[in-house]
């Protein structure tokens, strides 16, 4: 009876963990951001305080959409058709055009509004909810990306006859479409988001012909998109304002720090330069301010002057309150992410839309993270990208809890697929057991003295 129970305990709670199928460094990884963000949050930037709120109430408004964003991975993660997953993704497109189309028209309904926030329409107010758009076409594009190059490789597309205007109508066509109609919103996120698409249709096995051709039509596109900007600048309502903004940013950063020195104190031309570097220079001070091990949880003082400290400038208050050490083991996470999709990646087996799915998602997180440190670093111009899964915003922690949830998904056709083989897989030296009970005993004899080692060439 007590084997028994052992047996039962071992099995529903010490073996806990051995009933995930899903990659378990992923999980690992997953649940170690989302503690940062929980910790974060607490001693984050004093803007996201309103109404009467207190700290507390932040670290459970937070604590509830990780709530939100865990039951949506664990969804997810116990989805095992892929077919489920292939059937959603084409509806990827669709998605994408609706909310940008509804966010550049500047849709305004009682309960569907696009949001004019710092002069740019990126956010949809739903029934009150604000969506993130271009955190929702990140993972949507990825989705059907790889659901487009997957049917196409199997012969399902069956709009038209030709290769050719099958990669018109399913491939360039939105990558064209949805690369043209964020500039409006963010040139950095166009920027951003065209170049993961246009990995994505590389990745999935586009020819070197119709990638240059591809490319030459993005860049015919910006050149009409900067002409019209170009001709309607000094007018009262420009056409893809953000334009110039983006050439702010790039060229007459000095201009600003020039001003900030040139100009008397006091002056609206000094608070202008000042406002305009104050986010940049405050992150390095930040990162300067950190050192090797922190200023302590809660310790920072940045905070006060860095308006979106919780959101574009996460990685610097990282490094601020938790040191070098912080930021190295945030950067582990991240690159232990990637070294993870690539092997999920190659045990997929033959899952030609699994493969690019579980890169394209793995590219997006790694590469949207490492962007929003070099800008904590001034590495670049600003390009309001936050943290995946540790930022502040509640679309974002969700559409990156969306991701997390397929990556584990589909790594359980790789752990199966490494399963399998290990089990299938020969001994390297087979041994059978009388001969294991031969060297165990000659092991004794010899360390009995009943042998003398000379037997063995010792």
């Amino acid at each position: 009876m007590a084997t028994t129970g052992t047996k039962k305990k071992n099995g529903s709670f010490w073996t806990f963990a051995d009933h995930f199928e899903g990659d378990k460094v992923v999980w690992i990884i997953v649940l170690l951001l989302i503690l940062f963000s929980i910790v974060c949050m607490f001693s984050s930037s004093s803007r996201l305080l309103r109404d009467g709120m207190t700290r507390l109430d932040l670290v459970k408004n937070q604590f509830l959409i990780v709530m939100v964003g865990l039951g949506i991975i664990i969804v997810l993660y116990n989805i095992k058709n892929i077919r489920f997953f292939r059937w959603c993704s084409q509806w990827g497109f669709p998605l994408s055009l609706l909310l940008l189309v509804l966010l550049d028209t500047h849709i305004n309904l009682p309960f569907l509004k696009a949001l004019n926030i710092n002069n740019a329409y990126r956010i949809l107010s739903i029934g009150g909810f604000q969506v993130h758009v271009f955190e929702v076409v990140k993972i949507a594009m990825v989705l059907y990306l790889s659901w487009a190059m997957d049917a196409l490789k199997k012969g399902e597309l069956r709009l038209a006859k030709q290769e050719i205007w099958q990669k018109i109508w399913f491939l360039y066509l939105p990558f064209l479409l949805i690369f043209g109609l964020i500039i409006p919103g963010s040139n950095s996120s166009a920027i951003i988001i065209g170049l993961l698409m246009f990995v994505m249709i590389l990745l999935g096995g586009g020819n070197l012909r119709d990638m240059t051709i591809l490319a030459l039509a993005a860049v015919l596109l910006l050149g009409i998109i900067f002409g019209l900007y170009s001709a309607t600048k000094n007018s009262a309502h420009p056409l893809f304002g953000r334009i110039g903004t983006g050439i702010a940013r790039i060229f007459e950063e000095d201009h600003w720090e020039q001003q900030a020195v040139d100009s008397p104190k006091g002056t609206i031309s000094y608070q202008e330069a000042i406002d305009a570097i104050r986010q940049p220079y405050s992150a390095k001070i930040a990162i300067k301010q950190g050192g090797l091990i922190g200023k302590g949880p809660g310790q920072s003082t940045q905070r006060y002057v860095v308006p979106d400290m919780s959101e574009d400038y996460m990685y610097s208050f990282i490094i601020e309150e938790y040191g070098l050490v912080g930021g190295i083991f945030v950067i582990f996470l991240y690159v232990s992410l990637l070294a993870r999709g690539s092997i999920i990646v190659r045990n997929c087996g033959s899952d030609h839309y699994a493969k690019l799915t579980v890169a394209g998602l793995c590219l997006l997180i790694t590469g949207q993270a490492f962007l929003h440190m070099f800008v904590n670093a001034d590495i670049g111009p600003m390009t309001g990208q936050t943290l995946p899964l540790i930022s502040h915003g509640n679309s974002a922690f969700l559409c990156f809890s969306i991701a997390f949830g397929v990556i584990l998904s589909f790594s359980r056709i790789a752990t199966r697929r490494i399963d399998r083989e290990t089990r299938d897989a020969a001994p390297l030296v087979e041994m059978h057991e009388s001969a294991v009970q031969e060297r165990l005993n000659d092991l004794d004899a010899y360390e009995s003295g009943q042998i003398d080692s000379n037997d063995y060439g010792i």
